[in-house]
């Protein structure tokens, strides 16, 4: 468990969400580890859970209103706000996420948010529509904007039948987010560039040459190396998915703009290529194409650049470069050989033939000059949080 909260104190607010009752599992574990946990409960949190089954988990006093005599008679909300070591919200629904970032103090919780210079991380849990709102994603950048920490919620199906980004994160992820606050940030003072998804290289205004690339593992690597301190450049293709917390984020469509980008990105300390670029391009026609019957129209295919080996061997080569091998056969062969030939120092290797794009795990291989290391089937976060771990120990010197 993580040992970064033992003897930490943390004021946990428990959102109005169906997630809430993750909240009472999440009280077990940070008390499991060592913290003190105080409990506040908003008024809809307490129509998911109750405070007597989240006092007699935390061991300690539930608050939930402003107004209580005893409480407030010293300015308690003010102490309150100021004698934890992190304010983590969990569920952050979408409406305290809202009244948080707007800087209300009409309850409770959102006047202990006002009220702190402490820490805040917020786990936030909702509908895929309502996290997906622009209303939303406006409330997330001023929170972030405003030095709060907000995590990337899970994708999945959610209590209402529906699928895609909001559900609350694991429990794990949560205690490994917490204890990250705590921690040591190694790769604090490096820049990281990081690619992700396909590319779609247009054959006409409504066609194009592209691949199942979900970009998920590389917005979790993004995300993992700006847990650990660096600043990282995520020149993403046409994904869908939530900028990490802490990342600045390119979003492009070609490998020719992409290659753009990551030029423009240098210098930088790390670089890790995980974005399948599609190898050919052609010369797209100005309107669609159409069918008459006859034969296809030809298409005049021309080879992309290689990214992956223009940064390994660049002028400005980050001095540790990482590629992927998304392989069919001879998986680790073919590894091998991409390493040497594109002058990275890594690369992270995986069959791709079994189902693993758009897949939430993936089972990998790194091959350096050393040889292979097998870290066997896992969670493609879990993978990430590996990742950036050895790459830190490969900086484990001063900036």
């Amino acid at each position: 468990m993580p040992g970064g909260v033992n003897g930490k104190t943390i004021l946990l607010i428990v959102g109005g969400g169906i997630a809430a009752f993750k909240a009472l599992e999440l009280v077990r574990e940070l008390r499991r580890a060592g913290a003190r946990v105080l409990p506040v409960l908003t008024e809809n949190g307490a129509r998911f859970v109750t405070p007597l089954s989240l006092s007699a988990l935390a061991g300690d006093k539930v608050r939930t209103s402003l107004w209580d005599l005893e409480d407030e008679a010293a300015m308690g909300h003010i102490q309150l706000s100021r004698a934890a070591d992190l304010i983590v919200v969990c569920p952050a629904t979408a409406d305290l996420m809202a009244r948080a970032a707007a800087g209300q103090a009409n309850d409770l919780a959102t006047t202990l948010l006002l009220a702190t210079d402490t820490p805040v991380l917020m786990v936030p849990a909702m509908n895929v529509r309502m996290w997906l709102h622009p209303a939303t994603q406006r409330n997330l950048a001023t929170l972030r904007g405003d030095g709060v920490t907000v995590m990337t919620p899970d994708e999945g199906e959610m209590a209402c039948g529906e699928f895609g980004p909001g559900r609350l994160p694991d429990v794990p992820a949560i205690m490994a987010a917490i204890a990250a606050q705590f921690g040591d940030k190694p790769l604090t003072g490096r820049h990281a560039l990081v690619t992700a998804g396909p590319t779609f290289e247009p054959i006409d205004p409504v066609r194009f040459i592209g691949n199942h690339s979900s970009g998920k593992q590389s917005f979790a690597i993004a995300g993992a190396l700006a847990a650990a301190g660096a600043r990282v450049t995520l020149v993403a293709g046409p994904v869908h998915l939530p900028t990490p917390a802490g990342v600045i984020r390119i979003d492009v469509m070609t490998a020719l703009q992409m290659q753009a980008a990551c030029e423009a990105a240098l210098p930088a300390d790390i670089a890790v290529m995980v974005a399948a670029v599609a190898d050919w391009r052609a010369e797209a026609a100005a309107q669609k194409l159409k069918k008459d019957g006859s034969a296809p129209p030809p298409l005049a295919l021309t080879e992309n650049p290689d990214i992956l080996a223009g940064i390994g061997h660049h002028a400005r080569r980050p001095t540790l470069v990482v590629g992927f091998a998304a392989e069919t056969n001879d998986m680790l062969a073919h590894a091998a050989a991409k390493r040497v030939k594109k002058g990275a120092d890594w690369i992270v290797a995986n069959n791709v033939s079994d189902g693993v794009f758009g897949s939430d795990a993936n089972h990998v291989h790194l091959v350096t000059a050393s040889g292979v290391e097998d870290w066997g089937a896992q969670p493609k976060a879990d993978i990430a949080t590996t990742l950036a771990a050895r790459i830190a120990a490969q900086f484990s010197g001063p900036t």
